[in-house]
């Protein structure tokens, strides 16, 4: 069922905000507020907290009106050094209210114009409506285009990701992209303990990555801060009451945390060297991301 959406048109002062960490970009851009994929692991619940207290991130949507004049006119400035910009630390640029509010191919027509590098990531299968912009873009600049994967299991993907793409069908926007000239990877994060970490559905996207020639694939475990920990420990109780004991224990216990972390490592690394897939970015992007500490 999908979630009851206010959407609200906004106007903003400001396109791009500084990155902190260690990430392989300086800037992020953030294309809406608010994300219609439902996901119950989401990191940016509480990103509309100083906005109005108490909003819902994931029916509480702002549409940034202006962004590609406000982004078009940050570019412009002399001071502006044409670093490589994020698309969607915060809020997926390709969901579901993109399809009918089309911002995406304006902000991509500013990137173009100024030949100014990008990377995005993304859960859906939405951004392929655009990749002969992205194609014209990474004629001029350097483009990196990564989905986010969690699990090859669907009953569970409609549960933690009610909205997002299929995972098949992410697969096919890395196959897609493949025959344009941009760096493609994985972002197999989080992995969620008992729940999507069995060695045969870590190996079966490993798999499906390597058929899809992917240049790196990056691994997180799950990570929960703010409003998102009691959402999602309450997600657990009840929608796999027998995996809860278990989720608890690896959660709430230091040893518990660390011998999980251990075997969690170990098993993505035999299967990195089984399927001889990168954990960095391609060339030319040569800084990576540190691995995500997650409890």
């Amino acid at each position: 069922m999908e979630i009851d959406k206010q959407v609200t048109t906004i106007q903003v002062k400001s396109a791009l905000h500084k990155v902190k960490g260690n990430f392989p970009f300086n800037w992020d851009l953030n294309v809406y507020r608010g994300c219609g994929h439902g996901c119950v692991y989401c990191y940016a619940l509480y990103s509309h907290d100083y906005l109005k207290p108490n909003e819902d991130f994931y029916g509480n949507l702002y549409v940034k009106e202006n962004l590609a004049e406000v982004l078009d006119k940050e570019f412009s400035k002399k001071s502006w050094k044409g670093e490589r910009v994020n698309l969607g630390g915060v809020t997926d640029s390709y969901q579901p209210l993109e399809k009918s509010v089309k911002i995406m191919p304006d902000i991509l027509k500013v990137f173009i114009k100024h030949r100014n590098p990008l990377t995005i990531s993304t859960k859906s299968d939405l951004i392929l409506r655009d990749i002969v912009l992205y194609e014209r873009l990474a004629s001029l600049t350097t483009v990196n285009i990564s989905v986010t994967i969690t699990t090859p299991d669907e009953s569970v993907r409609k549960l933690i990701e009610p909205f997002g793409a299929k995972s098949i069908d992410r697969f096919q926007v890395l196959k897609e992209f493949a025959k344009i000239s941009v760096s493609r990877g994985l972002h197999l994060m989080p992995v969620i303990p008992t729940l999507t970490d069995k060695y045969d559905d870590l190996e079966q996207l490993f798999l499906k990555a390597a058929e899809s020639h992917v240049d790196y694939l990056l691994t997180g475990k799950l990570y929960l801060r703010g409003k998102t920990r009691p959402r999602f420990i309450d997600f657990m109780r009840t929608r796999y009451p027998e995996l809860f004991r278990e989720f608890s224990r690896i959660f709430t216990h230091e040893e518990s945390k660390r011998e999980y972390s251990q075997k969690l490592y170990e098993k993505i690394g035999l299967l990195r060297r089984k399927y001889t897939i990168k954990s960095t970015y391609k060339q030319p992007v040569t800084e990576v991301y540190g691995q995500q500490s997650l409890f």
